[in-house]
């Protein structure tokens, strides 16, 4: 048996107690936001825990500001995007991949994952979190797929877990970006069990001492820390909303939000990008009927679309998405000038060649992605 993989410093600390691998992100300062690096202690980490014999059971939390959790992970560095989109830097195409191929590990991972989405999970934080077989929520859970805000697409597999929300719920949270608590995060069926922020602590400590071979390890776990009641669907969540984000298009569902005179959404969506809105509609309604690595496969080709936009005849300094980040977090002007810049403008020729992937399918990065035999 050889050694075994911890990490005692860095961005990851990852440590084994009992019988338990833990794993704390530690950039608190940037909300635990992603780095291709910390991608790769990510996977180190799992990938080596998940064949050996002394880790049966892995947890995830993020470390906050003012100690451990209170904050998830804020998602990717979109900073680092827009540097390395500018320069041609190698590293952006690297770190999708690779982030994508750690989305998907964890997904199919074969012991109990846990994840502690306390404060903000977001993003990439999403991509940690809906992999694992049981996802935390709390009072003090901020959780959002922002991406349209920066002229992206809900990636790390959100058109998979957002396609499988009830009714037209995913459209709403992929498009809009609306954050959701701890029991919205429930209902949504995004999140498992809710608990109290002041038992995460107890929970951690107690990790080690549990006993993680039965089938119902996870639920008996969390029996003794989760709320009693069952959240109830949220008042914004309105069956004149769920009929809206159902029409079969981007400028139906606006004349509908316009006809109910539901002006919150409608803002919502005219803050965002009007082409990547288009894209993420059409991704989550085919991600509904696609297994995960396909769809992880799907994203990798929207991304690298929309940082190289070469079927608009644009330059990645001209994409959307570049703009978006410029916009948000460099500049911070939070003026992005959108291509086109009103939803009725966007044209099914300008949409559909997001979906024709750029590469042959042997030479795909994510060609290898399948679910482990059962």
């Amino acid at each position: 048996m050889g050694e075994l993989v911890v990490l005692t410093h860095g961005d990851v600390l990852a440590e084994v107690q009992g019988q338990v691998g833990l794993i704390t992100l530690n950039r608190a300062k940037a909300l635990n936001a992603l780095s291709l690096d910390m991608v790769r202690s990510i996977t180190r980490v799992l990938s080596a825990w998940q064949h050996d014999p002394r880790v049966q059971a892995v947890a995830m939390r993020g470390m906050g500001r003012e100690g451990a959790f209170g904050t998830f992970c804020a998602g990717g560095d979109i900073r680092f995007f827009h540097q390395a989109a500018l320069a041609g830097d190698p590293r952006l195409e690297d770190f999708f991949t690779e982030e994508y191929r750690l989305n998907h590990l964890i997904h199919h991972y074969p012991k109990p994952c846990m994840v502690f989405m306390d404060g903000v999970v977001m993003g990439g934080g999403m991509g940690l979190a809906q992999g694992a077989k049981l996802r935390i929520a709390t009072e003090r859970t901020k959780m959002a797929m922002p991406e349209t805000m920066i002229g992206l697409f809900p990636d790390v597999g959100g058109g998979y877990f957002l396609s499988r929300c009830q009714g037209a719920l995913g459209e709403y949270l992929g498009l809009t970006g609306h954050m959701l608590n701890g029991a919205e995060a429930v209902f949504a069926g995004l999140a498992d069990v809710l608990v109290d922020s002041a038992s995460l602590n107890a929970m951690w400590t107690q990790l080690p001492a549990h006993h993680w071979s039965p089938p119902d390890a996870l639920e008996t776990f969390t029996r003794s820390f989760q709320a009693t009641t069952q959240p109830d669907t949220p008042a914004w969540w309105t069956d004149s909303l769920n009929q809206a984000f159902s029409a079969p298009d981007l400028q139906s569902i606006a004349s509908a939000l316009k006809a109910s005179n539901n002006q919150h959404a409608l803002e919502a969506l005219h803050k965002r990008s009007p082409l990547m809105l288009a894209v993420t509609l059409e991704q989550i309604r085919r991600a509904r009927h696609m297994h995960l690595s396909d769809e992880l496969r799907m994203e990798r080709d929207l991304v690298r679309h929309s940082f190289h936009p070469q079927h608009l005849d644009r330059t990645s300094a001209q994409s959307d998405t570049v703009e978006g980040i410029r916009a948000l977090a460099v500049d911070k002007d939070h003026a992005p000038r959108w291509s086109p810049c009103h939803i009725d403008e966007v044209t099914t020729d300008m949409v559909m060649p997001f979906f024709t992937s750029p590469w042959p399918a042997a030479a795909h990065p994510l060609r290898d992605l399948q679910a482990p035999a059962t």
